[in-house]
């Protein structure tokens, strides 16, 4: 058992590393990576592999971490809320997954797209706490149109991981029967 909270330990740290990291291929140009949500990409991946606890975590840590140490994102308002919405992520994609009784691709999208929804109204509430003018047009804007290239990436990037690792017998994909 500790065995196990060492390696989810491991790869949560991980994956803070690689968030601090990515967006630096990206945001060069702040344009293309509020686009992108580079951030967003390794806080999914730990709640799918190392599940809710771990990746709501990551997601709270990684945008504050990034902007003590960067100054990207901007700590008020933008780190603050991301960290609510980065932590939604990492948390419903987990719960959603494990709730599944075969975990495949199907299961995956479901959680993806779940996690991507819960994490954005999430957001939405606590840019509205913030900021206190935050409007409902502004809400779709920022959450959906603009976030559209990052949303089509998350879609195409973390199912494409999630198949390499389950080919490589890393993660592998279960079904619940086999795993009782």
């Amino acid at each position: 058992m500790k065995h196990t909270n060492i390696k989810k330990l491991a790869l949560a740290a991980m994956f803070i590393a690689i968030g601090l990291l990515l967006p630096f291929l990206t945001g060069q140009i702040k344009q293309i990576g509020n686009m992108l949500l580079p951030m967003h990409i390794p806080v999914l991946l730990c709640g799918l592999i190392c599940g809710k606890y771990y990746g709501a975590a990551v997601g709270a840590v990684l945008p504050l971490m990034r902007s003590m140490l960067f100054g990207m994102p901007v700590m008020f308002p933008s780190a603050a809320a991301m960290a609510f919405e980065l932590s939604a992520y990492g948390f419903i994609i987990g719960l959603l997954y494990s709730l599944f009784k075969k975990q495949d691709i199907r299961s995956l999208y479901l959680s993806i797209i779940g996690a991507m929804i819960g994490g954005r109204i999430i957001w939405g509430i606590v840019m509205t706490i913030i900021t206190g003018s935050f409007t409902f047009k502004a809400f779709i804007a920022s959450a959906f149109l603009n976030a559209f290239p990052g949303i089509i990436l998350q879609l195409l990037l973390i199912p494409t991981i999630m198949l390499a690792l389950d080919r490589t017998h890393l993660v592998p994909f279960r079904n619940r029967e086999d795993a009782a």
